[in-house]
């Protein structure tokens, strides 16, 4: 079965991660960010080698996000992010196809091991079995 494996951020942990401490991060340095690179590179290639591996993509700062939906009219609204009341997005994921969701839990556990600064945010990995059962399915509900 396959999963979509999902770690959150926010625009200040992308700050962060340039060296802007915030009230919500401390700065990280140049070897926090590389702690964090060779990790990430180590489960990768640890899920590529195993086969589990279908996709992984690491998302650019909420920034440069941009949200549409149709509005009252039925044509398109578009903002750009950032947004205050916005707390975490979206800040990478993995398509894995694991055996179980017990094996895809223990992924999601080593994820969340990640090697962060002291007092960086600790997001949960969330995971979310992918519906490939061929239904259509609109987002709007339709």
């Amino acid at each position: 079965m396959k999963y979509l494996v999902m770690v959150q951020g926010t625009q200040a942990d992308y700050a962060a991660m340039r060296g802007q401490a915030s009230e919500h991060s401390p700065a990280w340095s140049e070897k926090d960010l590389q702690a964090m690179f060779s990790f990430m590179e180590a489960v990768n290639n640890d899920l590529a080698e195993s086969g589990e591996l279908v996709d992984a993509q690491g998302l650019v700062e909420p920034a440069q996000t941009r949200f549409v939906h149709a509005g009252k009219d039925g044509r398109p609204v578009i903002s750009d992010g950032p947004y205050s009341e916005t707390k975490e997005l979206l800040a990478g994921y993995w398509v894995l196809d694991c055996e179980s969701l017990d094996r895809v839990t223990e992924i999601a556990a080593r994820v969340a091991r990640c090697p962060a600064p002291d007092g960086a945010p600790d997001y949960p990995v969330v995971i979310r079995p992918i519906d490939d059962g061929g239904g259509d399915v609109c987002a709007s509900g339709a």
